[in-house]
């Protein structure tokens, strides 16, 4: 079975945020005093997700990304993937993190064998570091990356969001760490959401940040077969072997090719980052109802916009949709 919406999209990965909590504060995430916390009660339970996984991987589904918040501070998380890994062996799992608690849990998801390891780090320095997520250790972050490449996890990339002002003047340095300890560095557009206001100021368009890698010219396209339904366009440096990739959203959007949607940790499915309208699931996942889960799911894909320009951005901080 395929997942195509209506603009013949094919829609094989899906987002899945298994809890709004999180152990940092990031600003450009959530404000500074927090956001009004989800009940655990009105998550969607471990056998749930198993049950909403196991019926998007029959629509079609090749890959799932578990998100947060930040999902490795949800009790029981690591064995619920260790159960998603083993019951769908065919279905490519991956994992996005701040990095904080990768020390503890590096070994553990080394041996369950994640198909790939996002995690986010928007400075190498430690007092910009703690500003930016308002109470994060910049070193536990960068221990619990070393862990994860010492523990066999072959498919690490660190995604970094340029921000005007703050480390826009720092892209060189990141770089070098990157091509020290052979994570693939992703560039990303800053993507103010909350409250729908966007800020000019703190904006840097991917030309520009490309332009501040490329001053010698040694960057060439580069091809990882990722970016034909992704969002990132890569990079490669013949000299060093080393790539990166530049990620647009908001620029040079990857509308035309999306593959993706989000479901929510209650169970809410969004077909585009940027629309209001969400389809709440959880009455067929709750009542194991798979026939209704499916004709739900396939409404909202057919309701996918063409482009995000088409619709009206919502009110949700970027912690209570998974990113």
């Amino acid at each position: 079975m395929a997942l195509t919406d209506r603009y013949k999209r094919k829609i094989d990965y899906v987002r899945i945020s298994v809890t709004d909590r999180c152990n940092f504060r990031c600003r450009y995430c959530m404000p500074e005093e927090g956001i009004p916390l989800l009940d655990h009660r009105d998550l969607l339970t471990y056998e749930e997700l198993s049950f909403l996984c196991d019926t998007l991987h029959r629509m079609g589904v090749r890959k799932v990304r578990f998100t947060g918040g930040e999902p490795l501070v949800r009790r029981g998380f690591l064995g619920f993937l260790r159960g998603i890994r083993d019951s769908m062996p065919n279905l490519k799992v991956a994992l996005t993190t701040n990095g904080a608690l990768l020390d503890l849990y590096a070994r553990e998801i080394g041996e369950i064998g994640i198909s790939g390891l996002n995690v986010s780090l928007d400075t190498i320095q430690e007092d910009k570091f703690r500003y930016v997520t308002r109470n994060g250790e910049l070193k536990r972050v960068l221990d619990g990356l070393r862990a994860s490449r010492e523990v066999g996890i072959r498919s690490i990339k660190v995604n970094t969001v340029i921000i005007r002002g703050f480390n826009d003047d720092e892209i060189g340095d990141i770089l070098a760490f990157c091509q020290e300890n052979d994570y693939l560095l992703r560039l990303i557009e800053f993507m103010p959401m909350d409250d729908g206001v966007w800020s000019k100021e703190s904006f840097v368009p991917a030309e520009e940040i490309l332009s501040k890698v490329n001053r010698g010219g040694r960057w060439v396209p580069f091809s990882t077969g990722e970016e034909v339904a992704g969002p990132a366009r890569y990079y490669w440096d013949p000299e060093t072997g080393q790539r990166i990739g530049v990620i647009s959203a908001v620029s040079s959007h990857f509308c035309a090719w999306c593959n993706r949607v989000r479901v929510s940790a209650t169970g809410k499915m969004r077909a585009c980052l940027f629309a209001k309208e969400e389809t709440d699931l959880r009455r067929f996942i709750s009542s194991g109802d798979r026939e209704g889960l499916m004709a739900s799911i396939v409404d909202t894909v057919n309701s996918k916009p063409r482009c995000w320009e088409d619709v009206a951005t919502g009110d949700l901080h970027m912690s209570q949709i998974g990113g």
